[in-house]
């Protein structure tokens, strides 16, 4: 386990999050996002974290975890709620995916791919995050059913990070990747539903065209079918994750937020 700066002490005004896939990308800047807003942080990716990151005394728990491996995903689980102990999460954001292309290159369709690599898509992009809601309901029930200063209830918030690709047809996401995302807006409606009775609230972020690490050149010729006319950033993803995350949305749940500029609506 890579414990990124030591834990600044127990601060029962601080919120935990639990967030998946934080090395890079929209992981990495949703983790920004919510040290800005001085919430702790527990993480996994498969990757360790980038060095500068872990004198952040915010993020104070990274464990490195293969997320396509069920056993490892549970061995996570574990570490992260002993880390926990009694303490509650107010958070936890399933953003870790893949996306893999095929021996010759190509997206995994319908048609061409082994069906054992549909399999793995699956494995971490549907099974993973339903693995960490049931991993981590205990701890989320806790923060559910604390009261604010009015004495109202806090709640707590899952955010399943879908795609624009689970709605409409994507040149380059093919078919494993889009359905697999697809059951995943589903899986958050079901989801919200049984949650709900725990005071936690599950809603989407569905991300278009984001400038990444993984976006080339070819993405270029989607630009004119987004409305407003350019990619979007990590961090205006994080900001939607972040806003379904705190009290101003204690009425939303079962949602699904699309960060797309607009492309979805064509």
């Amino acid at each position: 386990m890579s414990q990124p700066a030591p834990d600044a002490g127990h601060d029962p005004g601080r919120k935990t999050i639990v967030l998946t896939g934080a090395s890079r990308g929209i992981g990495h800047a949703t983790v920004q996002r919510f040290s800005d807003e001085n919430w702790r942080i527990v993480t996994c990716s498969r990757e360790d974290i980038p060095a500068h990151c872990k004198a952040d005394p915010n993020w104070t728990h990274h464990i490195p975890t293969d997320l396509a491996d069920p056993d490892s995903v549970q061995a996570f689980i574990r570490q992260a709620n002993e880390i926990l102990g009694d303490e509650p999460v107010h958070a936890l954001v399933n953003n870790a995916a893949v996306s893999p292309k095929s021996a010759v290159k190509e997206r995994l369709g319908c048609l061409n791919g082994d069906l054992a690599q549909w399999r793995k898509v699956y494995e971490l992009n549907f099974f993973t995050p339903l693995a960490l809601c049931r991993g981590f309901a205990a701890a989320l029930g806790r923060a559910g059913r604390l009261e604010d200063a009015d004495g109202k209830r806090a709640g707590a918030a899952i955010v399943n990070i879908t795609s624009i690709a689970g709605h409409v047809i994507h040149p380059f996401a093919g078919s494993a990747y889009s359905t697999s995302k697809a059951g995943l807006s589903a899986l958050t409606r079901e989801l919200a539903v049984e949650f709900a009775q725990l005071g936690v609230r599950v809603n989407a972020v569905a991300p278009g065209e984001i400038e990444t690490g993984m976006i080339g050149p070819e993405y270029e010729p989607l630009i004119p079918r987004i409305p407003m006319q350019r990619m979007g950033t990590p961090a205006e993803v994080a900001g939607a994750v972040f806003q379904l995350c705190n009290g101003d949305f204690s009425y939303v749940t079962g949602t699904e937020v699309f960060v797309t500029g607009g492309q979805h609506v064509y």
